[in-house]
């Protein structure tokens, strides 16, 4: 009697159905990517001057120093160049904050390494007396480094280790001892105060190539070397067991992801002071377009942090002419009720 065989089961092919998700996932990126250009010229035309689109491509593409509207363009490229920088180092970061401490609030505000760059920057002016950018720079990545230390130490304190909840607790008390430190000196030294005041707002407004080209090789390097760790980062997302358990060495890329975060911090808060909510809100945003994938959270968040934060800074130009409010706190009126509404849409507890 012939035996029949059952035929054997179609092959399963595990890659295809990633094709047309990826396939999609870059069209929304070029869709970011379109949006940013969009922005970039919003900035370079919008303003108490307001330029006309034609006037616009012509001071791009032929120059005429004598031409009034020519020069306005001209002097809001560093403007919009510094917006695009330190909006995509700040969403950059706080996406890599937010996937190695697995924890949806973790922000460089929120866990206070902000705050140790700015404390770190005042004592720079109040001791040593410095006054640029190059100067501010160091004292932000080392005051970056020593909160982002300290939070970590304190939060691992305890059976549990450094908890998203214990990271969030340790960095806001943290931020709110080292502001605290920062008053007492600036209420103690007029002249620190003087320097101080006018970069503790963040603003995007009068900075020009001498600041920017200096902070630009830094940027690069922290852009490069988060961007690296975007598996990694989905692997710590899984826990710290199940991360060991496919081969990642927990240790190593923890540290990895956060030396790519103060430099990004570092660079971003000496360049425009300290400005909020952009690394917070942008990676949930991002998240309802891609998914928790970080290897396309990370990419993602450095094409729409500098929309934020550009779209922002029109906004603080057109909305009580012929003045204007610092960017800084346009994100903070802006992101605000935008977080809140994803908390509350989205049930954000944990990663």
């Amino acid at each position: 009697m012939a035996v029949q065989t059952a035929p054997a089961p179609p092959q399963s092919h595990p890659a295809a159905p990633s094709k047309p998700r990826s396939r999609r996932r870059m069209l929304k990126l070029g869709g970011a990517v379109l949006a940013l250009a969009l922005v970039c010229a919003a900035s370079l035309a919008f303003g108490s001057r307001p330029i006309s689109f034609d006037v616009l491509i012509a001071a791009l593409t032929d120059y005429d120093p004598t031409n009034g509207d020519h020069a306005v363009v001209h002097s809001r490229i560093p403007r919009t160049v510094t917006g695009l920088m330190v909006g995509a180092a700040l969403g950059l970061a706080g996406a890599a904050m937010q996937g190695v401490a697995r924890n949806p609030l973790a922000d460089p505000g929120i866990l206070g390494v902000n705050a140790g760059a700015a404390l770190a920057i005042v004592m720079g002016i109040y001791l040593f007396g410095v006054a640029d950018v190059s100067g501010y720079i160091w004292f932000a990545f080392g005051g970056a480094a020593l909160a982002a230390v300290v939070v970590y130490a304190i939060a691992s304190l305890g059976r549990e280790g450094a908890s998203p909840l214990k990271l969030a607790l340790a960095g806001a008390a943290l931020s709110a001892g080292l502001g605290s430190l920062m008053n007492a000196v600036l209420v103690s030294n007029q002249e620190t105060l003087d320097r101080f005041r006018f970069w503790q707002v963040g603003t995007v407004s009068g900075r020009g190539w001498d600041i920017l080209l200096p902070v630009l090789p830094f940027l690069i390097i922290g852009t490069l070397l988060t961007l690296a760790t975007g598996k990694a980062l989905n692997s710590l997302s899984l826990g710290d067991d199940i991360a060991r358990g496919l081969g990642q060495n927990v240790a190593v890329a923890r540290g990895v992801a956060a030396l790519g975060v103060v430099i990004l911090c570092g660079a971003a808060t000496a360049t425009a002071g300290p400005i909020a909510f952009v690394g917070l809100v942008i990676p949930h945003i991002v998240r309802v377009l891609t998914g928790p994938d970080y290897r396309w959270i990370l990419p993602f968040s450095v094409v729409l942090a500098p929309v934020l934060l550009i779209s922002a800074d029109i906004v603080g130009r057109l909305i009580l002419p012929p003045g204007e409010v610092q960017v800084g706190i346009m994100t903070a009126v802006i992101g605000a009720p935008v977080f809140i509404w994803l908390v509350r849409a989205r049930k954000l507890a944990q990663l």
